[in-house]
């Protein structure tokens, strides 16, 4: 459904994306992660055809942009971080304009309006005015607004941008809703925890250089070769540390500032099983046993540097 070959963006000297190669298939809920200024934007902009790249190839649903925009723009639905919202109309009105920009008519109109209104859960604010929405129901507003013709893509540049802790959970069950519809969908954010909990794919860009792309669990796989356990025990932390690093399956134990032992295993390892026993049977009790999570916060760090165009 998107495919991109080489993909660049050049100002003179500086690359906002430097050859970006990109396919997703259709279904697919892509988190596009990376640092402010790392070209996330720009990429969904020229996805959209509202920038054209210096040179590289792009294609959504089989569309050119350069050939075909007007054909892609019928079939996409893109939402900016920030954009203009019409304050002196009312919830209902707002879309209903758009929606006879789509022309979309007669009683279809009103009843996709109303439909898109259950669905982001403003159906309630219907004949409130624009200008009296929180910032979060804004942003349900915007994403209504782009599903109003059914688009088969959607790119949501930071849709969680700036919002409450309420606010984003909302967002997050609404793109959980939209991932279950088959629809492709690319989603930028800085929320990076709640996109593994979304996106089956991620990825991770830095600087317009596309790090990685990939599935959730190959990116973590790719950040940790090792297991590292988080052992606790009610026992000297010490003699413990040294009884585990005479097991074979052990690489390094160390001890935290909350007496609590840090235990890496060795490369491949992923069966510890024996490890509890041994620690029992030399009668020691355990308070705590276990593997430590990566979330894709972590791979993000790990991955990237925090350097930007």
């Amino acid at each position: 459904m998107i495919k991109t070959q080489d993909l660049t963006k050049a100002y003179g000297d500086l690359h906002a994306i430097d050859n970006l190669t990109l396919e997703l298939a259709e279904g697919d809920l892509f988190g596009f992660i990376g640092p402010n200024g790392s070209g996330k934007t720009t990429t969904m902009r020229i996805l959209a055809t509202l920038l054209q790249p210096t040179w590289g190839e792009a294609s959504v649903c089989g569309y050119s942009i350069y050939t075909h925009p007007k054909e892609i723009r019928r079939l996409i639905g893109y939402m900016p971080d920030f954009f203009g919202v019409y304050d002196d109309m009312k919830v209902i009105e707002y879309l209903e304009f758009f929606a006879a920009a789509y022309r979309i008519k007669g009683p279809a109109r009103r009843k996709v309006c109303n439909d898109m209104l259950e669905l982001v859960d403003l159906g309630y604010k219907r004949d409130a005015l624009v200008t009296s929405l929180s910032r979060g129901m804004t942003q349900r507003l915007g994403l209504a607004r782009v599903l109003l013709h059914d688009p088969k893509v959607l790119l949501l540049d930071e849709p969680a941008s700036g919002l409450d802790p309420r606010a984003r959970i909302e967002i997050r069950t609404l793109l959980k809703r939209l991932g279950q519809t088959g629809k492709t969908i690319m989603v930028s954010s800085h929320i990076l925890p709640e996109l593994a909990d979304i996106c089956n794919k991620v990825g991770i860009i830095e600087r317009g250089v596309l790090l990685f792309n990939a599935k959730v669990a190959d990116v973590m796989k790719q950040v940790r070769q090792r297991t590292l356990l988080i052992v606790g025990v009610t026992s000297d932390a010490e003699a413990v540390a040294r009884l585990l690093e005479q097991s074979p399956l052990v690489e390094q134990v160390t001890v935290d500032d909350h007496h609590r032992l840090r235990v890496t295993l060795r490369e491949n390892v992923t069966d510890y099983s024996d490890l509890p026993t041994l620690l029992i049977d030399a009668g020691h009790k355990l308070t705590l046993f276990r593997e430590e999570e990566i979330n894709l916060e972590t791979a993000f760090m790990a991955l990237t540097k925090g350097i930007t165009a």
